[in-house]
């Protein structure tokens, strides 16, 4: 489980974007190309937003390769994420 603070994790999934990726991770683990591909948002800008996901403890990425494969790792974050989407 994730020890971040509650804001701060709030703050990271406030970002549309960051919103996006981390419903379409839910269930599916997935790459950078593959989150581009779905999004179409620039790929560096895709990085980034990954970045903050991963550093909240939101997300974690396993090696495949050369790609790494993310997923979502907080259910409290899955909880959330649920009751947004199904009110939208």
């Amino acid at each position: 489980m994730n020890n971040k603070n509650p804001s701060e994790i709030l703050k990271a999934l406030a970002h549309p974007t960051r919103l996006q990726i981390i419903a379409g991770l839910m269930n599916n683990e997935c790459n950078v190309g593959q989150i581009q591909k779905k999004l179409g948002v620039p790929q560096s800008t895709i990085s980034q937003h990954l970045r903050v996901l991963r550093s909240s403890g939101i997300i974690k990425a396993r090696h495949e390769g050369a790609k790494r494969c993310y997923k979502v790792v907080d259910n409290r974050v899955r909880k959330i994420t649920r009751i947004i989407i199904r009110e939208e």
